[in-house]
């Protein structure tokens, strides 16, 4: 493992890490009326559906899937899946997932650049967020047939085991990406990449997302009328401005 290396898969996730949570809590801290998605469908509705729930439906998955599938050690699992089912279930939810992401992907970039109002109306910021995301849904589903090529499971437990050192802090995680191809090294840099633009893009909407889970957990909200009390055999006063 050379500098580079040690940078890349040592140093880098963590760099990207603290501006993901950092900028975003100074985002919306600073810039509230602009924690929002943009939408762009009052520009034009069409191909939005169709790409906007397929983007979202892959997306989605892969996001609880990877953190699932990498930040769970092993021995969790290990009495109930071999890492071998683990990593076949793996590709075809996650090749399914991905594939229905990067339709999406394709759809909202083409929508995008096709449509002169809404190429016009665009931040660069959009454009750019949504071709790294087409490139990381393209570079996920071309791990796939990688995958398949080894499917005793030994290279997911070998890209776990880098997350769960990354997350928990312990030393040696860059040494364990020596003999890894080069196909999930750019996977993993561009994902955390993503990571580290996220807090400047229209991304931030997707803590909302996760914030109205709150709303499951809150207590009722008690909603009483106001009522007038009237004796009885009198009439209720009217409204000024009722009409007869």
């Amino acid at each position: 493992m050379n500098a580079l290396d040690h940078f890349l898969f040592g140093l880098y996730p963590y760099i990207c890490l603290t501006v993901f949570f950092l900028g975003s809590l100074i985002r919306f801290d600073r810039d509230q009326y602009t924690w929002k998605s943009d939408s762009s469908q009052l520009l034009k509705a069409g191909q939005l559906r169709w790409g906007s729930n397929l983007f979202h439906i892959g997306a989605l998955f892969l996001f609880m899937g990877h953190f699932a599938g990498l930040l769970t050690p092993h021995f969790v699992y290990e009495h109930f899946t071999s890492a071998h089912d683990k990593q076949l279930m793996a590709m075809i939810s996650g090749g399914t997932a991905g594939l229905l992401g990067f339709i999406g992907a394709s759809l909202l970039l083409h929508r995008r650049l096709s449509e002169p109002r809404i190429r016009i109306n665009s931040k660069t910021s959009d454009i750019v967020l949504l071709i790294l995301l087409w490139l990381q849904f393209a570079l996920g589903l071309a791990t796939v047939p990688v995958s398949g090529q080894h499917l005793d499971g030994g290279m997911m437990m070998v890209l776990g085991e880098w997350a769960q050192r990354i997350v928990t802090l312990r030393s040696g995680a860059p040494e364990l990406l020596a003999e890894v191809g080069w196909i999930f090294k750019a996977h993993i840099l561009l994902g955390m990449s993503i990571f580290l633009i996220f807090p400047f893009t229209r991304l931030v909407h997707v803590w909302s997302g996760f914030g109205t889970v709150a709303y499951l957990f809150r207590p009722y909200q008690v909603v009483r009328a106001r009522r007038l009390n009237v004796p009885a055999g009198q009439n209720q006063p009217r409204r000024p401005g009722a009409g007869v």
